[in-house]
Formats: structure tokens, C-alpha cells, sequence
């Protein structure tokens, strides 16, 4: 396993995957990874940027927090290799010899085929012939799950946006939801969170034991986790916060030593950054990753390193449409906007308003008086806060599929 620079992350030992119900196939939740400290890792499929023979590229920080598998997960290397199964229509025995996986259209991964290899009447040291077949083939490759499941409906939240998500899970019943919650996976829990009033975000992650909790945090937005921080008992915020990974940790402590309703409050500390030498390819490479929401890939900062934030001097803004107008080859440095004013971290949220408002803005720069970037403000984190405090709850309520349907 790589970053993107080709640095060794890792090595592979294993691949995680769940049952889904009925005719779907099963889902791929993301590798086993051994560190070079011999620590063995859950790494998720989310931060999987491309797979190839000997080699798997990924994205994103790496949690150091040792591997356990939870129930209802399955391990395909020590769980499926050498199990013996059998084949629709066919008497003959046979047992797991490989698995193949593939990106489905909803740009998750799945198991989509099974490489079978014949089982009896075997002289020794005979390998025996190998089938390859689509995984609906073999009858007994997983267990059964039952019809009303909540493994059942999680397979069905998969096919949904994160605010459909939301929905169903502020529709549910306690238990069921504390049932749905166990067996959800983390990335797609903390979208919908991110949809939900504030006060069923609480209720909701403090259902879920510490640990999970805090990798749960992690993969919120860093101003979304701090909001949600924000209205939890302090000792358990503090409890989370210690959990989590230092880098993920330190984003959010710095979101909450700045008053909610400022832009300081407000920003994303992880926009797209850009040192003065880079190219228009660097930055739509930057822009185009899938973790990059559309409000913040809308601007790309140049600025001088470090390029995390705080960063060194911020040197400018540059727009994703001027980037797609202008030679890969050409330096961003040179097509910074000069109208693209900071914010500093102090402005209120009635002047951070009026700005997007009089600028068309849907992302703008908190700087400090030191120069350095800060991070973003994105237009839906504006709207977040100048909405009713309710307007989650309501949204929730309003029977928008009717309409939307006509």
C-alpha cells in the first residue's frame, strides 16, 4: 500500500467484507494493513484511489489503531480461502481458492467473482482444476442474513444520499437504530450525521461506544465534528478528543477556540493548498479528489509552506474555472484573482453573509494577521448558520419526495 507520493504505507494482508442482502453482492469494507511496525491496521475503502496488481494507492491519513474485526465482518484471506462451498447446480465439492473485487456504480467495491477449485478425489501434492465464477454462483459463500436485518437495511442505505440517509434514521425507532448504528459503516454514519440536527447528532454518537465514536469524528468534517462537539457533555467531548488522532484532534480543538458564529468557527482547516510553483495539472489533480466537497474545490490557495494550515504567507486565490481555461503547464502563481478578499477569523457571521452575498462566493480564505491561511468558509456552512436552529429538524419533517416528485 502507497500515498500518492509512492511512499510504502504498508502491506496487505487482508481484505474486510460484509454480507449484503439477497442478490446483491457483498460489500467491500476495506484492507487489513500491516505497518512497517508490524501493527496490523483497518485502512477503509473511502481512501482507495486505485488498485492495480501489485499495488494500491490510497489517500488521507492512516489510523494506527489496531484492527479488531466486528461481527457481521468477514475476512476473506483467513475466513474464505480453503472454505468449502458448493456451486449452484453442481454435486461437485469445491472450496474457495481466490476472490475478485470491483468498483460497482455507486463507487463502492464489491465481490463480484470466485475462483473455485475442485475438492475431491484429489491425488497428494494435485492442485486440482480452478472455475472462476460470478459470486451469485456459490450457494453458501456467506451466511444468510435474515429478511428484515439491519444488515438488510444498511444494503439499502447504501444507495442513498447522505440527507435520505439522514431521514431514515431520524424515522426509525430507537432499537432498530441502535441496531442499524452497529453494523453501519463509519465513513457513510458520519455523512448522515453531518445531516442531522445537532441535538440527534448527540444523541445518536453517544449511543456508540468511545473508540468508535472518535473514528466516527474523524471522518466528519472538521467543522462539522467541532459543531458536534460543541453540544456534548464536556468530559466526554474531551473523552473523544483524546481518543481520535492527534491530527484530527488538533483540528477541531483549533474550530472550537474560535467563537461558533465567526468565520474562525465556521471554516474548514483542510481546503485545497497549493505551493507558488504549482502547475494547472498540480491543481486539478488537487480539486478532483473525492473528498473535496464542490463548495471547496471551487477555490484552490496558493501559499508559501508549510502547506498545512496555518500555512506560510498566503499568496492568493485561484478559481476552478479559470484553472480549466488555462495550459496544464501554466503556473497557478500567475492566475491568482486579486478581488478574492480574506476573511479574518474574528468576522462575525452577519459580515461573513454579506459577503458571499455581495461577491457570489461559495468558498472564501480566513486569514490571520500574520498572513497565514487558516483555512475556508464554504457557502453551506454559512447557510448552516444563518438558517433556524431548527431547520434540520424541519427539513427532516417536510414530505419533500412528494414534491420533488411532483
Amino acid at each position: 500500500m502507497l500515498d500518492p507520493n509512492g511512499d510504502q504505507v504498508g502491506k496487505i494482508r487482508d481484505v474486510v467484507i460484509q454480507a449484503s442482502l439477497g442478490n446483491r453482492p457483498p460489500h467491500v469494507k476495506g484492507f487489513v494493513v500491516e505497518l512497517l511496525a508490524m501493527r496490523r491496521i483497518f485502512f477503509p475503502m473511502e481512501r482507495v484511489r486505485s488498485i492495480s496488481v501489485d499495488q494500491v494507492i490510497v489517500s488521507g491519513l492512516v489510523n494506527t489503531r489496531r484492527f479488531e474485526k466486528r461481527d457481521q465482518e468477514v475476512l476473506v484471506i483467513n475466513g474464505l480461502f480453503d472454505q468449502a462451498v458448493t456451486r449452484k447446480g453442481s454435486p461437485q465439492p469445491v472450496t474457495i481458492f481466490d476472490v475478485a473485487i470491483r468498483r460497482s456504480r455507486a463507487h463502492d467495491w464489491e465481490l463480484s467473482e470466485v475462483a473455485l477449485r475442485d475438492a475431491g478425489n484429489r491425488r497428494p501434492f494435485q492442485k486440482g482444476h480452478v472455475t472462476i465464477v460470478d459470486w451469485s454462483e456459490v450457494q453458501n459463500l456467506l451466511a444468510e442474513t435474515p429478511e428484515h436485518s439491519a444488515e438488510d437495511v444498511v444494503a439499502r442505505l447504501r444507495e442513498m444520499k447522505p440527507a435520505d440517509v439522514a431521514r431514515e434514521l431520524h424515522d426509525m425507532e430507537p432499537t432498530r437504530r441502535s441496531e442499524v448504528l452497529a453494523v453501519m459503516e463509519d465513513r457513510r454514519l458520519a455523512d448522515a450525521l453531518e445531516e442531522l440536527p445537532e441535538d440527534e447528532q448527540a444523541d445518536l454518537i453517544t449511543q456508540l461506544d468511545p473508540e468508535r465514536a472518535a473514528d466516527i469524528l474523524e471522518e466528519m468534517a472538521p467543522d462539522d465534528a467541532a459543531d458536534l462537539m460543541a453540544v456534548l457533555d464536556s468530559e466526554l467531548a474531551e473523552v473523544l478528543l483524546e481518543k481520535m488522532q492527534p491530527e484530527d484532534a488538533d483540528d477541531v480543538r483549533t474550530l472550537l477556540s474560535y467563537d461558533s458564529a465567526t468565520a474562525g468557527g465556521l471554516m474548514n482547516p483542510e481546503p485545497v493548498l497549493l505551493p507558488a510553483d504549482a502547475t494547472v495539472a498540480d491543481a486539478l489533480a488537487s480539486v478532483r479528489r473525492e473528498e473535496i466537497t464542490p463548495a471547496m474545490a471551487a477555490l484552490a490557495f496558493v501559499c508559501r509552506s508549510p502547506l498545512e494550515t496555518p500555512t506560510g504567507r498566503y499568496l492568493g486565490a485561484v478559481h476552478i474555472q479559470r484553472l480549466l481555461r488555462e495550459p496544464p503547464s501554466a503556473l497557478v502563481a500567475t492566475l491568482i484573482d486579486s478581488n478574492v478578499t480574506p476573511l479574518p477569523p474574528d468576522s462575525p457571521i452577519a459580515v461573513v453573509s454579506r459577503y458571499f452575498a455581495t461577491y457570489d462566493m461559495v468558498c472564501a480564505p480566513v486569514v490571520d494577521s500574520d498572513h497565514r491561511l487558516l483555512g475556508a468558509v464554504t457557502v453551506d456552512d454559512v447557510l448552516d448558520h444563518i438558517l433556524p436552529d431548527d431547520w434540520r429538524g424541519i427539513q427532516l419533517d417536510f414530505p419533500y419526495r412528494e414534491v420533488r416528485n411532483g
